[in-house]
């Protein structure tokens, strides 16, 4: 048992740093409306992880492969970041022209709950997530011998480590509030704007070009049959 936690707490940490849309929109949730409002997106972001082990480990392995590799489910999620990118910059780019920048006001326990949606939202229509918990389950599960205590430790500790990590990252970002004029917060929010648009298009490309993507992929395997195996 022991054992498996030391294997899950980099894990963890791999996972905290890994760039995505949710690290983005994490960062400046803190950084613009507080540690509360940040948690409240993250735990979303970690219920979503929760219904991806869950439905990896309750289902087969091919199945989930089928699944995952469904370049529709790409350019579906891929779509909804674009849209909602381009939507938020639109919004931000409006309240700029006209001048009404509002101040920051304080949240209720229905805006909690929004930021909490909105954290699962955004990791679940990532399709890629659903694959990175597969293959963790296909790697460790064996080594674990497919036990309910062990792997629930162990994914458990990794998803621990996570939340953990990511509150140094929004205490860190929420350091960055006092600086923030209203003019630097829809900056902030333009910038996040265009890098959720930035992420669609790759899953979208994803989606649309699998196997340029997978041809890419043998030609690596082909140069370094090595550094192909450490990758998997």
């Amino acid at each position: 048992m022991f054992q498996d936690i030391l294997a899950a707490i980099p894990l963890g940490f791999f996972l905290a740093f890994l760039l995505g849309p949710v690290f983005f929109v994490l960062l400046e949730t803190a950084a613009i409306k507080g540690f509360r409002a940040a948690i409240s997106f993250d735990l979303g972001v970690i219920f979503a992880d929760i219904i991806f082990l869950l439905i990896a480990y309750l289902s087969t392995t091919k199945l989930l492969n089928r699944i995952k590799d469904d370049p529709a489910l790409f350019v579906f999620g891929g779509g909804i970041l674009m849209t909602y990118g381009i939507i938020q910059f639109v919004q931000n780019r409006k309240v700029l022209e006209h001048e009404e920048v509002p101040e920051i006001q304080k949240l209720n326990k229905r805006d909690y709950l929004g930021l909490a949606a909105k954290g699962f939202l955004l990791n679940f229509i990532n399709i890629g997530v659903l694959g990175f918990w597969l293959g963790l389950i296909i790697i460790f599960g064996p080594k674990m011998e497919m036990e309910t205590d062990r792997m629930t430790v162990f994914f458990g500790t990794i998803l621990g480590t996570y939340l953990l990590v990511d509150i140094f990252k929004i205490l860190a970002a929420k350091k960055l509030n006092r600086k923030l004029t209203p003019t630097r917060i829809y900056n902030v929010k333009k910038i996040i704007s265009i890098i959720l648009v930035i992420f669609g298009v790759f899953l979208v490309a994803q989606g649309l070009v699998p196997q340029e993507l997978n041809q890419i992929q043998d030609q690596i395997d082909n140069i370094s049959p090595e550094a192909s195996a450490y990758l998997k």
